[in-house]
């Protein structure tokens, strides 16, 4: 029975996007008239028609898009599967499936691969760019092995019972201090880079001659230009906002911070980005309460990863990670990184080894005020709140 549907399955999945019987005939290697013979007989079988004509072409009925989607599925499954069977024979020569942000492809992403293929050259990628809450949906189900993104996940995103995370100091997740850890769920994930974020205003802003860090309360009437709703940049501006008692304004959203400066650079809006890492015309400022952004490598824990997938996080979070932050009882998943965690640069009891922070937490001069807590995988300094 399977042997019969699946190439049938294959012109149906094919009519989803194009739909011209001539070309699916192509793509299935058969004549046109056997295509049409196929058609008619998963229609019999359904007792309805999965297709009619429309002009000189075809579409798709009701029952006939069900089917394909169902087919699209299990096709998916069959890949994801046949992908893991002969990466299990040669790790080597296996795919990885990286999700990331827009703007992380212009540093972070090749610094990563190219680390990467220097010493596994047959390793292969697909790289995914997209918003923050894409990606979470494409790690839920299988689109993408691994992602970066930023903020990282709170428990209820990894799948936690209703958790949002548990916050360090009670600050958001785009703010210092933030979230150390989280609800029990379906995510690991590891903090590779932090990013403070400024505000980024027109020459001729109000605030721009201040030439000083600004209150978040203090822009309660300003216009703001920003990312549209399920990019990271957009959580982490309405949480800074609603923690100093207003919602901002929007006057636009876009979908890449380019646009953003673009418009800020219009003299539409104020907004909260990342440092320019080129020479601009705006000018930037730094925030009160100080505000960061938190790229994080994360992964699934609850199937095993694929083994070219394994050994690229591995590598990611051996050569960029700066803490470890994991959601769920099960640490790393099934494929966790050993007892050591990343071999002997491990964070042990005396959180540095031989380097440790020492009774005086890097003496009188270094950290002022800062305070030494014992959070998430042993001893991290905590910024304190600026004076």
């Amino acid at each position: 029975m399977m042997d019969e549907l699946a190439p049938k399955l294959a012109v149906l999945r094919f009519l989803a996007t194009d739909e011209h019987l001539t070309r699916a005939a192509e793509h299935a290697g058969v004549p046109q008239p056997t295509v049409s013979r196929w058609l008619a007989a998963l229609g019999e079988a359904l007792g309805a028609p999965v297709v009619v004509r429309d002009g000189r072409r075809v579409r798709l009925t009701r029952a006939g898009r069900l089917l394909a989607e169902s087919a699209e599925r299990a096709v998916v499954a069959l890949e994801a599967g046949w992908r893991a069977a002969e990466e299990e024979v040669d790790p080597e020569r296996g795919q990885v499936a990286l999700g990331f942000l827009h703007l992380l492809g212009r540093s972070l992403v090749p610094e990563l691969v190219r680390g990467f293929r220097d010493e596994h050259p047959a390793v292969r990628f697909r790289l995914v760019q997209d918003s923050r809450q894409v990606l979470l949906d494409r790690l839920a189900d299988g689109g993408v092995d691994l992602a970066l993104i930023a903020p990282p996940p709170s428990g209820a995103e990894a799948g936690g019972e209703g958790a949002a995370g548990r916050v360090a100091g009670g600050t958001t997740s785009g703010a210092a201090g933030a979230e150390a850890g989280g609800a029990a769920g379906r995510l690991a994930w590891r903090v590779l880079r932090v990013q403070e974020l400024v505000l980024v205003a027109h020459a001729s802003h109000r605030l721009a001659a201040r030439r000083r860090a600004v209150r978040v309360a203090d822009l309660a009437s300003e216009a703001f230009v920003g990312m549209e709703h399920g990019y990271g940049l957009r959580q982490i501006t309405d949480e800074l906002c609603a923690a100093a008692g207003f919602t901002p304004e929007l006057a636009f959203e876009g979908q890449e911070t380019e646009t953003v400066r673009g418009l800020v650079s219009a003299g539409l809006g104020v907004a909260v980005l990342p440092a320019a890492d080129h020479p601009t015309d705006l000018v930037e400022l730094p925030l009160l309460p100080r505000a960061e952004r938190r790229i994080a490598l994360v992964w699934p824990t609850d199937h095993p990863l694929p083994p070219a997938v394994r050994v690229f996080r591995d590598h990611a979070i051996g050569d960029h990670a700066i803490g470890d932050h994991v959601l769920g009882d099960n640490a790393l998943g099934n494929d966790a990184l050993g007892d050591d965690a990343l071999g002997n640069d491990a964070l042990e009891d005396n959180a540095l080894g031989d380097d440790a922070l020492g009774d005086d937490a890097l003496g009188d001069d270094t950290l002022g005020n800062d305070v030494l807590r014992n959070d998430a995988l042993g001893q991290r300094a905590t910024a304190a709140p600026p004076r």
